[in-house]
């Protein structure tokens, strides 16, 4: 079985580092001409995966824009799931859950398990339970090669008070979140399966990224003010794990499909040339 980890890297290579989230808002909707209902939604989001679907390596849906339209909601989550997983996109699913024991293992069921409807390549999830809560996750991420991506360091400025945060040992919340993922990519090759979720507005953070082993999603690109260029002050060294993610820049090129794909290209090359930059 080929682990997250492998296939994002092999994907990476193949259609570079670049995430796009879909995030149907309303307002985004509306600028679209489209009715803010189930119909809006779907339209929106097979406008979206036909324009890069093909081309991009990560799409990252947000699902509190579908659960709002409760069940025919997420159906159209699912149907969004399963054409891109058809167009060879990896899918990563914006939920951001936490929770212990048997509901952190429901979780990891509901989107990790191939048996889901809303099976997934991986999810962004929450650690302040305690790291240790989200163990059901990790190991049926491991037992179906996918991933988890855990919030580190978010760009929100209410993160700040508790992701930076002193501990007894000397630490900052963040940093043990850190190097509890980092242990758990110990060894693995080309990269391991569970990765960190940095803003890229964060700007120099003083933590230690360097030995993660794994991808670092960087999102907060274009619209809410990061830029390519400035990944290297927040990532340093850890720079060629980073996997840029942008929503708002390249959603608001449509509804025009040759518009998306021409934003989602600009912006893949933005992010090549940031990248390639490093040493």
């Amino acid at each position: 079985m080929e682990t997250f980890g492998a296939r994002l890297h092999r994907a990476v290579a193949e259609r570079g580092p670049l995430c796009v989230g879909i995030d149907p808002h309303p307002g985004l909707l509306a600028a679209w001409g489209l009715t803010d209902d189930v119909d809006g939604l779907d339209r929106f989001c097979r406008t979206v995966v036909e324009a890069i679907g093909d081309r991009v390596a990560v799409v990252k849906p947000q699902s509190a824009f579908f659960e709002r339209f409760g069940s025919r909601g997420l159906g159209v989550l699912e149907s969004t799931i399963r054409q891109l997983r058809d167009l060879g996109a990896l899918i990563l699913l914006d939920v951001k859950r936490g929770d212990i024991g048997s509901t952190v293992a429901a979780y990891a069921s509901a989107y990790l398990d191939p048996s889901s409807p809303m099976y997934v390549d991986a999810v962004t999830a929450s650690p302040y339970l305690g790291v240790g809560s989200l163990a059901p996750m990790f190991s049926t991420a491991a037992e179906h090669g996918g991933g988890v991506f855990v919030l580190a360091l978010t760009s929100n400025p209410e993160g700040a008070s508790v992701q930076r945060a002193v501990g007894a040992d000397g630490r900052t919340v963040a940093q043990t979140v850190i190097d509890e993922i980092s242990q758990l990519n110990s060894g693995a090759e080309p990269l391991g399966s569970f990765g960190l979720v940095v803003g890229a507005t964060v700007g120099e953070t003083g933590h230690d990224l360097g030995s993660v082993n794994g991808p670092l999603l960087a999102p907060g690109l274009g619209a809410q003010g990061g830029t390519p260029a400035g990944l290297r002050t927040v990532f340093g060294a850890a720079l060629p794990s980073v996997l840029p993610s942008y929503s708002r820049e390249v959603l608001g090129a449509g509804p025009d499909p040759d518009g998306l794909r021409a934003a989602a290209e600009r912006a893949l090359a933005e992010c090549r040339s940031a990248l390639d930059a490093v040493g």
